[in-house]
């Protein structure tokens, strides 16, 4: 893994093969992640943001109230 950098001393060559195979897999594991999300539509919290509905007018042809 390029830019890999062991601070603690005394790492066996084993060691940091096995660190860095971990960490290889699991960069690759989250690009593949990255590649294979499927495109979302708007979140939930975002339908709930929409504008207020214009006020309901009474009249001919519009809304009637109800007389049960």
């Amino acid at each position: 893994m390029p830019g890999l950098r062991f601070v603690t001393r005394s790492v066996t060559p084993t060691e940091a093969a096995a660190v860095s195979a971990v960490l290889h897999g699991l960069v690759r594991e989250e690009s593949d992640n990255l590649r294979l999300a499927p495109a979302r539509g708007q979140s939930a919290w975002q339908r709930s943001q929409r504008g207020i509905r214009p006020p309901v007018t009474a009249g001919n042809g519009r809304w009637r109230g109800f007389q049960g």
